[in-house]
């Protein structure tokens, strides 16, 4: 079984619960030489937190990372690395409710037939957004191997939130504004009116989704191994997997179902001696491949399950219909810390494609010798 496991030769494992000792990930292949701090890490991390529990989680955790293991002096010795954060912050008893009321639209009900029970429903357990810490870290990493070694730079932002939709902007502009306020908006206009949206649903007792966009631009023609292995495909999977999300669409997505070939088709022209696409509806992937493009993918995620309005649900001790309205402290809409969780799982299949492609060596920067005598 490889459920908790992600990549080929850039491979991630996640473990942890949302109310459990720690979450985390273990990366292996990731090369010798690459340097690395937990700084690096942390800096990731802190844009994950939340930015103003006003539209958030009032849950406060530090978030602080350790590494265990695959660094020393500095560098990464090509041993998997270990990187983990422990739960600080955990109020369990805010969840005794939903151990015998699953939420509607969570998947309380479901894991608990699955695992018999014997999973932790505390705050969503192992299908809570907090494993997502483990997702970043790994992230974190790859973005660092990939920048350092191909210039590939990952760009995230929010698109889209409750139907407020951001436009007219810039990737310059988005790269400048989108953590310059709380819900990560490429422009400052969009940012107010989503901020808005999201108090009014928080002020109902209700809750929003959104879309995050992500661009990665420095990619070399050619990453993906087709067809099940087809970029595209693993960065579905990779983005899919994080809590909440319910759909992902490359360039122009699902419009392009409206296009007409010639509408959608990207014409090949020669620029600077080089072959390159006119235009970019494909997103930066046809066929499986990175055509060197920027790629251009979007992720849509529901409104969060956890609201104060009542709904229906059932009570599993006694098999009867119930009323549920959920306590605690829950994302009004997780889009806004969804963002750097995009960039991690872009960056984490674009480094196991890089390194499939033999296009990053296996020791960085020549051989260390130190000082040996």
């Amino acid at each position: 079984m490889r459920g908790n496991i992600l990549g080929e030769r850039f491979v991630v494992t996640s473990f942890g619960e949302s109310h459990g000792k720690c979450v985390g990930a273990v990366i292996d292949g990731c090369p010798a030489g690459l340097k690395l701090e937990e700084k690096d890490i942390q800096k990731e991390l802190d844009l994950r937190r939340p930015s103003n529990t006003l539209i958030s989680t009032s849950r406060k955790e530090e978030d602080l990372v350790e590494i265990l293991s695959g660094t020393f002096e500095g560098y990464t010795t090509g041993a998997p690395i270990c990187a983990l954060v422990w739960n600080k912050d955990v109020r369990s008893r805010d969840y005794d409710l939903i151990r015998e009321h699953p939420r509607p639209s969570h998947a309380d009900y479901y894991a608990y037939v699955k695992y018999g029970g014997f999973n932790d429903y505390r705050g969503g357990g192992r299908f809570s957004g907090r494993i997502t810490v483990g997702f970043v870290i790994a992230g974190a990493i790859a973005k660092k191997l990939l920048m350092e070694t191909l210039g590939i730079e990952i760009i995230g932002y929010t698109v889209e939130i409750g139907g407020v939709r951001a436009e007219k902007f810039t990737l310059d502009e988005a790269k400048k504004l989108r953590y310059l306020n709380e819900v990560r908006a490429p422009s400052r206009m969009a940012a107010e009116e989503m901020k808005t949206r999201i108090l009014e649903a928080r002020r109902q007792g209700d809750s929003v989704g959104g879309i995050v966009e992500c661009v990665a631009t420095g990619l070399p023609i050619g990453l993906g191994e087709p067809v099940f292995d087809a970029l595209d495909s693993d960065l579905a999977k990779a983005l899919m997997s994080i809590p909440g999300a319910r759909g992902v669409e490359f360039g122009a997505g699902f419009k392009a179902a409206k296009m007409t070939g010639s509408q959608h088709n990207d014409p090949l022209v020669i620029k600077n001696g080089s072959i390159t696409s006119e235009k970019n509806d494909a997103g930066g992937v046809i066929g499986g491949l990175s055509t060197g493009m920027p790629l251009i993918v979007r992720v849509a995620f529901k409104p969060p399950s956890s609201i104060a309005i009542k709904q229906k649900t059932v009570n599993l001790r006694s098999m009867k219909e119930a009323e549920i309205a959920i306590p605690g402290r829950h994302d009004a809409s997780i889009v806004p810390r969804a963002v750097p969780v995009v960039e991690a799982m872009v960056a984490v299949v674009l480094a196991d494609h890089a390194l499939r492609a033999g296009l990053i060596p296996s020791i960085l920067g020549g051989r260390k010798t130190g000082d040996l005598r």
